[in-house]
């Protein structure tokens, strides 16, 4: 049975309610996964709201998906929190940044949520570049450097939390509808 239309039947009944929770089961974990890399959607919390959503609407018996399911992608979850987090800091730090620079971008990742997507974007680049001029007395071609490991971690962060999202799926998928 394709997977689509097995999620559509969650919990194997044909009812309207059952189709119902099959496609905002479906809808959560594309529209999740196409998250991973928009920076406009949250990605793998809209994966782990519908894996939740799966095992809570059918009930933890007849959901198919186990404790030890939950607990991997809830872990895998949390890396991707954390690959996000970090990722500019490292990029920065990686392409030489000083201490100044990676501080930089975590306090412009955090100032940078509260002007939403535009701030997570521009927040940690421009974290670094001012941390790395005024802090680290860097020349600009020093600071653009730092800045530029920023932006190529930044990258390299959505490379990875796309492959955690992917995981993500593909254990639930494996979970509820191959070992159980």
């Amino acid at each position: 049975m394709p997977l689509l239309p097995s999620l559509l039947a969650v919990g194997g009944g044909d009812t309207t309610v059952t189709v119902i929770w099959g496609t905002i089961i479906a809808l959560l974990l594309i529209v999740g996964f196409f998250g991973t890399f928009m920076p406009v959607l949250p990605g793998t919390t809209l994966i782990l709201a519908g894996v939740l959503v799966h095992y809570f609407a059918l009930g933890r018996e007849n959901s198919g998906l186990g404790w030890p399911g939950l607990v991997v992608i809830g872990l895998l979850f949390l890396a991707s929190l954390v690959v996000d987090w970090l990722s500019g800091a490292l990029g920065a730090k990686w392409f030489g940044s000083s201490k100044w620079g990676v501080l930089g971008a975590v306090i412009g990742g955090i100032v940078g949520l509260f002007f939403g997507i535009p701030g997570l974007i521009v927040g940690p680049i421009l974290g670094v570049f001012l941390f790395e001029m005024l802090l680290g007395k860097k020349q600009v071609k020093d600071a653009s450097n730092s800045t530029l490991g920023t932006v190529v971690g930044g990258l390299a962060g959505i490379v990875v939390r796309v492959a955690i999202a992917l995981v993500m799926i593909l254990w639930y998928v494996g979970d509820v509808f191959v070992i159980n």
